[in-house]
């Protein structure tokens, strides 16, 4: 058992990360911090998870922090865990951290498009939490930098393409959908009810600060300098995401290769269901799972390849990848705490 700790345990995501470690087989939740609502139950803030979760939500403090944890879940807004991360990896612990803080390798792109990072020697320590693709290196890793939820949903299935030299790599086009609580718990206008029911629209147009993330892990993982024309949509619904790439195809690539393509680089990892012909992925069939699910149509017509994927973003999209890296990093089963049998409705 590996004792475990979140860091921001009444945000939509670290509430995930509440629920899916409380059924995990190796995890002993011992403590959960709150600025908000320390001295108060968890259940009192969620009483979904009456009976399931009894621990009292307290102020964050390192030493205590240290005390009862070998492995700590940040979920905090970004910049704060910049702060608190580094005494952490000094004293031995592990950490998965779900801000930006720690998912960028070159700290100047960070610091153009979120704020002056104060923990640049722990940079180095980093990896990117991208389960399927730096399994190797989460697995000797201290320190995971978990990605973004519209990042998990578009490199999934452009990363296979791409290394694979089946696309060009300056015709990619990302539009993606995402429910609501990507936005947070975090009273806003633009997330009041009134303002997104019966409303489905764009925002931070080619401006969104997971598009450098996307093409700096491009660059990496491909050896190719892409460009991501990004664009993404607020649809009216709590969770889900879905992604709808277009990718201009290398001459003489169709179906076949496609498929084989996707089906070997993802035939060893068991939350990556490729759908097969004439399926296409469907938040429905991912939601509260750790699931990400990859369709694709070659539109001969126009020597174009659509790819469309399909997670909950609070779970492959935040909390359920990073208990996926947990897992890797203590060495357990990649699956443990995260089979959920899916909602058939």
């Amino acid at each position: 058992m590996v004792k475990v700790a979140i860091v921001g345990a009444t945000g939509y995501a670290g509430a995930e990360l509440v629920r899916i470690l409380s059924g995990h087989p190796l995890v002993n939740l011992t403590l959960l911090t709150s600025r908000r609502y320390a001295g108060r139950k968890f259940h009192d803030i969620y009483p979904s998870m009456t009976g399931f979760v009894d621990l009292t939500l307290k102020e964050y403090a390192a030493q205590d922090m240290c005390d009862s944890a070998e492995v700590v879940f940040m979920a905090l807004p970004h910049k704060l865990p910049m702060k608190l991360v580094p005494e952490l990896i000094d004293k031995g612990k592990k950490v998965i951290d779900l801000s930006a803080d720690f998912r960028f390798e070159n700290i100047e792109t960070y610091e153009q498009h979120y704020q002056p990072h104060t923990a640049p020697a722990t940079v180095g320590k980093a990896v990117y939490g991208l389960s399927e693709i730096f399994a190797d290196k989460i697995r000797k890793s201290v320190l995971v930098g978990n990605p973004g939820c519209y990042p998990t949903s578009v490199l999934l299935p452009v990363i296979p393409v791409i290394a694979g030299n089946l696309v060009k790599v300056d015709s990619i086009i990302a539009d993606s959908k995402s429910g609501v609580s990507g936005a947070g718990r975090a009273a806003s206008l633009t997330s009041h009810y009134c303002q997104v029911n019966e409303s489905f629209k764009a925002y931070k147009i080619t401006s969104h600060r997971h598009n450098p993330e996307m093409e700096e892990v491009l660059a990496k993982t491909t050896g190719h300098t892409c460009t991501v024309t990004f664009v993404p949509h607020l649809v009216p619904m709590s969770r889900g995401m879905l992604s709808t790439i277009y990718c201009e195809l290398s001459t003489g690539v169709g179906d076949a290769a496609i498929r084989t393509c996707l089906e070997n680089t993802y035939a060893d990892h068991p939350f990556v269901r490729i759908c097969p012909d004439g399926m296409v992925p469907d938040t429905l069939n991912v939601k509260g799972t750790n699931f990400c699910d990859i369709g694709f149509s070659v539109d001969k017509r126009a020597n174009r390849l659509v790819l469309i994927a399909a997670i909950d973003n609070l779970v492959k999209g935040a909390a359920g990848q990073a208990v996926q890296n947990m897992n890797l990093m203590c060495g357990f089963d990649v699956t443990a705490g995260l089979l959920t049998t899916p909602y058939p409705l």
